[in-house]
């Protein structure tokens, strides 16, 4: 059962933003990109407060830069579709499983980025996780 409702359209964005963000990291790492998309729209804290949707998450202001490159307008593909299904239905996998941020530095991950602490690696891709100060509600979205 979804856990945020989406269309078959909303599938096919979060899809295409999957793809774009993070396919040179695999079905994993894609996975993990919708993970954090999916936690976005459902903590309702921090930067993140009132999306209620796959298109506010994805086309919210200087949240994903695959956004602005046309490589995210491409059609979406059937094992990207999988991929968003599944997290729309709620997988979620570590490090992505609280993570409302990620992203790629040129070296080591920051301990810390944007006053976030670090949760993990997966690959090229830092997560991070708002501690339960920040924002209580993301442990107990689902």
């Amino acid at each position: 059962m979804a856990v945020v409702k989406a269309r078959t359209a909303d599938i096919d964005l979060l899809a295409r933003l999957l793809r774009a963000e993070a396919e040179g990291e695999g079905q994993q790492g894609m996975l993990l990109v919708g993970n954090v998309g999916i936690n976005r729209i459902r903590a309702n804290c921090s930067d993140f407060k009132g999306l209620r949707t796959i298109p506010q998450m994805v086309y919210q202001p200087h949240a994903f830069e695959a956004t602005i490159k046309g490589y995210f307008y491409q059609r979406a593909r059937d094992s990207e579709r999988r991929l968003a299904k599944r997290a729309v239905n709620g997988e979620r996998l570590w490090p992505g499983r609280f993570s409302l941020w990620y992203f790629r530095p040129p070296g080591d991950c920051p301990a810390r980025w944007y006053n976030q602490p670090l949760v993990g690696r997966y690959k090229l891709h830092c997560f991070y996780e708002p501690t339960g100060t920040e924002c209580e509600n993301i442990y107990n979205t689902f």
